[in-house]
């Protein structure tokens, strides 16, 4: 069962007209809708072409929240052989929300990690909806180090509306254990790149994505807080999310524009949703390509190379 967006209501309609005809059809082998509901279904084509041509910032917020996006786990299977999971943060517990381990990317060792929203209501709850607590972040901090020290490279692949804010997490330092996997990112001598693939929410998503390279999908976002959060903040409304959503300027394209985001990656029509292997191809071949780039810096010269990307952004956004 496909899951519509609200701006999707009209093509909700005509795809189920089409599917009524052809339910009817199938009930009774002498009607003949075939061209009825091809008709239809032409319609409905022509329709999510012009929804998605021009997608509002916060149209695109609901697109990348999508339930029925590919989420980090369909990633690593699709694109990762060999994967071996690696769990806990040797202090405390192992987070659900983060999920990495060692695996063959193109027959190469890496280290991939990843948030992990879940995709039904148990998965979901077991993920914590994709927001990792403090020790999800040390458990990524123990297997960059453990890259670093084997000299594999590391893929993190973001979606995240941003780290846990519960009391629990909060007492067991969540603001250190961000910083300190953002300090990880800065510091590992191996190549560093991270795929924006839903949401990258706030200091959440910094934490893995502060990397030599960063791509985007085309409908995913990126920003240090959600529409919503920073509508309660500013107007003291959170129905003011799409006027948020504007000025936070969180979409792939304007973060490409930004020099925040390396590449844009286009989503078939619709939305990743719509054809999740393809999207998932056109993943793998721009983290195949971003390696690539890096393939000749080793050591210092990649952690060079990534904190100069970092101080001249910073510079870049003083001079605005």
């Amino acid at each position: 069962m496909t899951n519509y967006l609200d701006f999707e209501r009209p093509l909700a309609e005509i795809e189920g007209k089409a599917e009524e005809l052809r339910a009817m059809a199938r009930q009774n082998a002498e009607m003949d809708i075939e061209a009825e509901a091809a008709a239809l279904d032409k319609k409905a084509a022509d329709l999510l072409v012009s929804l998605y041509k021009d997608l509002t910032p916060w149209r695109k917020c609901q697109v990348a929240r999508h339930p029925d996006r590919p989420h980090c786990k369909d990633y690593i299977e699709a694109l990762f052989t060999e994967y071996t999971p690696l769990a806990g943060d040797r202090n405390f517990a192992d987070d659900h929300a983060v999920m990495g381990g060692l695996a063959r990317f193109n027959d190469t060792p890496v280290m991939v990690i990843g948030h992990e929203k879940g995709n039904d209501t148990k998965s979901r709850i077991e993920r914590n909806f994709g927001m990792a607590r403090p020790e999800g972040y040390r458990k990524a901090i123990r297997l960059m180090d453990m890259a670093h020290r084997f000299g594999l490279p590391v893929i993190t692949l973001v979606d995240t509306p941003g780290a846990y804010p519960g009391k629990g997490a909060e007492e067991r330092g969540q603001s250190e254990a961000i910083a300190r996997s953002t300090e990880k990112c800065l510091q590992v001598g191996v190549p560093l790149v991270s795929v924006i693939i839903g949401e990258g929410g706030s200091g959440g998503a910094v934490a893995f994505a502060t990397a030599n390279r960063v791509a985007m999908l085309e409908h995913s976002v990126y920003s240090v807080i959600s529409p919503e959060g920073c509508a309660s903040i500013l107007w003291k409304d959170a129905e003011k999310m799409r006027e948020a959503a504007e000025a936070l300027r969180l979409t792939a394209q304007d973060l490409r524009k930004l020099g925040v985001a390396d590449r844009v990656i286009p989503e078939p029509v619709g939305g990743a949703h719509r054809d999740k292997q393809k999207t998932i191809k056109a993943v793998g071949e721009t983290i195949a390509a971003m390696l690539a780039e890096l393939s000749d810096l080793k050591g210092k010269k990649l952690i060079e190379d990534r904190r100069k990307k970092y101080i001249e952004m910073g510079r870049k956004g003083l001079a605005a």
